[in-house]
């Protein structure tokens, strides 16, 4: 009876011991790919901020005299070399008076500036996305108002 008993505790240690080792192992799993998607979602939110720079730059080196269009989007893509692994869309949205004709604007009742310091304002939504990189699905959007 006693060693029935035994065998018995036995072999309820050893489940015991094989379910926290599981449960260890799967931890360990989630806690990296955990990392690795905040890593990711990290890489993506720079990428947002330095396309929304690269956009004023773009909109400054953009002269309304000479050319009578509007820099209207920017599409870019971002790569370890070989392949792509963010997709960033850059729309920009002009508020003002005397812009050319197509130039993208919001609504109409946004272009009524009244001061010259306020006049082409440039609204930049910037978009990055990846590219089933990581569990779960990233998808950054910037929005911000700024004077070229």
């Amino acid at each position: 009876m006693r060693r029935g008993f035994s065998m018995i505790t036995a072999i309820v240690f050893m489940i015991l011991v094989a379910t926290l080792g599981a449960l260890a192992i799967s931890l360990s799993n989630l806690s990296t790919k955990q990392t690795s998607d905040l890593y990711l979602r990290e890489q993506a939110e720079l990428l947002a901020q330095g396309a929304t720079e690269y956009a004023l730059l773009a909109i400054s080196g953009h002269d309304f005299a000479i050319t009578p269009n509007c820099l209207n989007t920017i599409n870019a893509s971002y790569t370890d070399g070989v392949t792509i692994l963010f997709d960033i869309n850059v729309t920009l949205y002009y508020l003002g008076n005397g812009l050319p004709a197509n130039c993208s604007t919001l609504t109409n009742n946004l272009n009524n500036i009244d001061t010259n310091d306020s006049n082409r304002t440039v609204i930049i939504d910037t978009f990055v996305t990846d590219r089933n990189l990581s569990t779960e699905p990233i998808r950054i959007h910037r929005r911000t108002i700024q004077k070229p």
